[in-house]
């Protein structure tokens, strides 16, 4: 029995033996080289580059006092639409305490000349009354207590302004009411009830109440690299994808470009804008992020193959050519005239016809 054993061990150990050194020996021996091969096919190329940037209003603007003081109430918020004229907000002056004297003391002197004027008018009257003076005497008289009267007026109306902002003769057109200037959508109100704020002037850029866009005139705005964008003209058309919503895609039409260059991280590009056709029914917000497509070159109905299966050798392609069928396969290097690619395939000018076959790169074995 023990006799049995050993020979059935040493039976399989043998086995194993043999069956690891053919195993090996078969890894070891060399594997064919297959290529994957191309017929070549009647296509369309595109080059086109992808543009990153924002959507943005063309005209984005900003509404500021007339006079500096205090926001005493705010009418309407971001998001709300408003008309050219509309209140927004509404402005409580502090007074300049130069300005306010000045103005006071302008109607006290406006007083003293109107007493004046109007002694001088009763003396003259009583004269003219009685024939002593002539009528063109009186009539200067006349008119200067009139001078006197809108002085005073006028006065009172500086001092309102200067202490109100506002005066009760032209109270429908008070500075202390901030209007916007344009019809649009509000974009942002940076300023809340109780903020102070100042009127632009030379000195200042004054406080924004608010930003007014018209949001039905937009824009796409990017930067296209140095590369490329000799390839542009105005009146391109672009394609605009908006990841926000779900990939959105609209027209546009290239109407800006640049002539400056802007240093971007080391690398010169141009600024480019671009009027875009939103579809009805879609409400797209300022500042979204965007992707535009833009085609800088086309060939129509063009012998292609794809670019993986040329050779490039200094200025010169070549492809290899499939000669023959199975045991018997060559293949036959042969130079070509290459045109316009799509980063997948490219075109072939001359050397090759619809019949070829073309071999491409060396297929990788599967484990």
């Amino acid at each position: 029995m023990k006799k049995y054993l050993k020979v059935i061990l040493a039976a399989i150990v043998g086995l194993v033996f043999i069956s690891t050194f053919v195993f090996l020996y078969m890894k070891s021996k060399p594997q064919p080289v297959v290529y994957d091969e191309f017929t070549p096919k009647v296509a369309d190329i595109n080059k086109t580059t992808v543009i990153t940037g924002t959507i943005e209003p063309r005209d984005e603007v900003e509404v500021k006092p007339q006079i500096s003081g205090i926001i005493t109430e705010i009418y309407k918020e971001a998001g709300d639409k408003v008309e050219a004229g509309e209140v927004i907000a509404k402005v409580k002056v502090i007074p300049d305490m130069g300005q306010l004297s000045s103005a006071e003391s302008r109607v006290r002197l406006a007083e003293i000349n109107l007493k004046q004027a109007q002694v001088n008018y009763n003396r003259e009257k009583q004269l003219y009354d009685k024939q002593l003076v002539s009528a063109e005497e009186y009539d200067n008289v006349r008119q200067a207590l009139d001078q006197a009267r809108e002085e005073k007026t006028a006065a009172i109306d500086a001092l309102e302004v200067v202490r109100d902002g506002v005066s009760s003769s032209n109270a429908s057109a008070s500075s202390t009411l901030i209007r916007s200037t344009i019809s649009g959508l509000i974009l942002d109100v940076p300023v809340k009830v109780g903020n102070s704020v100042i009127l632009s002037n030379t000195f200042n850029d004054g406080t924004t109440i608010a930003t007014v866009a018209d949001m039905g005139d937009l824009i796409f705005k990017g930067n296209i690299d140095e590369t490329e964008v000799g390839q542009l003209v105005t009146g391109m058309q672009m394609k605009i994808t908006i990841g926000a919503l779900q990939n959105l895609r609209f027209d546009a039409s290239l109407e800006y470009i640049s002539p400056k260059a802007t240093d971007n991280n080391g690398a010169n590009q141009f600024e480019i804008k671009a009027a875009v056709s939103v579809p009805q029914g879609n409400e797209i917000r300022s500042g979204y992020s965007a992707n535009a497509e833009i085609v800088l070159a086309s060939a129509r109905g063009v012998l292609t193959v794809p670019e993986s299966a040329i050779e490039f050798s200094g200025d010169d392609t070549y492809v290899y050519v499939v000669k023959g069928q199975g045991d018997e396969k060559t293949y036959e290097r042969r130079k070509v005239v290459t045109g316009l690619s799509d980063g997948v395939n490219i075109e072939i000018r001359s050397g090759l016809k619809k019949t070829d076959r073309v071999r491409g790169p060396q297929k990788v074995a599967e484990e």
